[in-house]
């Protein structure tokens, strides 16, 4: 029995200790100047790294608890930063550009709720033998899944954006966007733009968050926990 109540204190206690630092490196970066794109989505330094590792730790239905935490905890955040604008615009009454309120709704839920909450699939790869490989794919996997939340988001709502971008130079290389738009059209051209325009910020961070997850599960305490109860 004690040990089961100290397992739980101490999951609680290491799972807020990863969601204030996943937030700090959120915070730091969101200081940083020229790294958030001007129409929402933002470059982090392996911000989600610490909630990966949560679930890889205590397993996929600790780490969705956890990663729904900080989902909350991430849309707050946004707008105590100072990007209210991209989610309170979104409730504009429609003909100041606002969305209808069920498609309000579904955009923060897709882009907050689920991009963030998925990344607790970082831990199915917990029961690999080479703890290195399961921590570095969890973080690849998990990210990725967040890169398909914001661009599936980009594609439903914002598709209708793809020809002004791809043909505005100072979005988008006009060389390049000529190419594309002489080539694809209609629902493939909002997806491409989709992909495009949130790999932007989130190709980079699924690099830099998998190289880190190798570096990091170096450190021996990091592994899966013994009582998952």
């Amino acid at each position: 029995m004690n040990t089961k109540k100290n397992f739980k204190t101490y999951r609680l206690t290491l799972s807020a200790i990863m969601i204030a630092l996943a937030t700090a490196l959120a915070v730091i970066c969101g200081l940083i100047p020229g790294i958030s794109l001007p129409y929402g989505g933002s470059f982090t330094i392996a911000s989600m790294l610490p909630i990966v590792i949560v679930s890889y730790i205590f397993g996929l239905k600790w780490g969705l608890f956890t990663s729904l935490t900080y989902a909350l905890i991430q849309m707050i955040l946004d707008i105590l930063m100072g990007k209210s604008s991209v989610i309170l615009a979104l409730f504009l009454p429609i003909e100041d550009g606002g969305q209808p309120l069920f498609y309000a709704i579904c955009i923060i839920f897709i882009d907050y709720i689920l991009a963030y909450g998925i990344l607790f699939v970082g831990g199915a790869f917990r029961k690999m033998k080479k703890r290195t490989l399961g921590i570095a794919t969890g973080a690849l996997v998990a990210t990725s899944c967040r890169y398909l939340c914001h661009i599936l988001s980009g594609y439903i709502f914002y598709g209708s954006y793809a020809e002004w971008f791809f043909s505005s130079p100072d979005q988008f290389p006009a060389e390049w966007g000529q190419k594309i738009l002489s080539i694809f059209d209609g629902q493939v051209l909002a997806l491409i733009y989709s992909a495009v325009y949130n790999g932007l910020y989130m190709l980079p961070e699924i690099v830099i968050t998998t190289v880190a997850a190798v570096i990091i599960s170096r450190i021996p305490q990091i592994r899966p926990g013994e009582i998952n109860s």
